[in-house]
């Protein structure tokens, strides 16, 4: 069964070449020593990746790129459903959740994603960026940049935000994006028999469909794999 879920994890998230070293450049000291239960490793074409936990303020450098319309609607390593138009990325050893800046080292600009994803595993790279947060920093017109990547927020801050999150009640599942206020408006139809409010936004020129509100992160996860829905969750 292990090696079925491998093989899972190099289908859906790309690798298309074997990776032999580590190639991330730490730049702040880490200590080992945490009462946090460990990552769980895994495998891909050989080689073990060691996930870790990281502190805010840490940053990397390397070589990021971008994914879109071929992973567009499939599984996330985190079980979420990629959506190029949402501002997410995937890496190799970072925790899941882990909200993180991206800046494009060639010309300066910067984009906030948050990690949801594994990869990329081609050989020399650090990173890859949804379609719509590298165009944000170029990235569609090079295809690749070197980035610095600092850590913003880790997976126990954004849980203890998404507890606070819970007065207000702003939690919500992304359930599909659409250039069309039509096409917006018939998938809304579609989901308006749940007991929770299905509504549209317009987000970079999208118009993307929501159901919500959910007062937490696990009451909106309850939601979507009880009602198995397709959509991720977000703020």
């Amino acid at each position: 069964m292990k090696y079925l879920i491998y093989f899972l994890i190099f289908f859906f998230f790309g690798c298309s070449q074997r990776e032999t070293n580590m190639y991330l450049h730490n730049k702040t000291s880490y200590s080992t020593k945490t009462s946090t239960p460990k990552l769980k490793p895994y495998k891909v074409l050989g080689k073990w990746y060691y996930p870790r936990y990281v502190n805010v303020g840490e940053t990397f450098r390397g070589i990021s790129s971008w994914y879109g319309p071929n992973f567009h609607g499939k599984l996330t390593a985190n079980g979420e459903i990629y959506n190029m138009y949402a501002y997410t990325a995937a890496n190799k050893i970072m925790p899941m959740n882990t909200i993180i800046k991206v800046r494009n080292l060639n010309n300066n600009k910067s984009v906030i994603v948050r990690i949801n994803d594994r990869g990329p595993f081609m050989k020399g790279r650090i990173l890859d960026l949804s379609y719509i947060a590298g165009k944000k920093i170029g990235l569609d017109k090079t295809g690749t940049a070197p980035v610095e990547i600092t850590v913003l927020k880790t997976p126990n801050n954004f849980t203890k935000k998404t507890k606070l999150s819970q007065k207000n009640g702003k939690i919500k599942i992304q359930i599909g994006a659409f250039k069309n206020l039509s096409g917006a408006r018939i998938f809304k139809k579609e989901y308006s028999g749940y007991n929770k409010k299905t509504f549209i936004k317009k987000i970079d020129n999208k118009y993307k469909v929501y159901i919500g509100y959910f007062n937490s992160y696990n009451e909106a996860k309850k939601f979507k794999l009880k009602n198995n829905i397709e959509g991720f969750i977000v703020k």
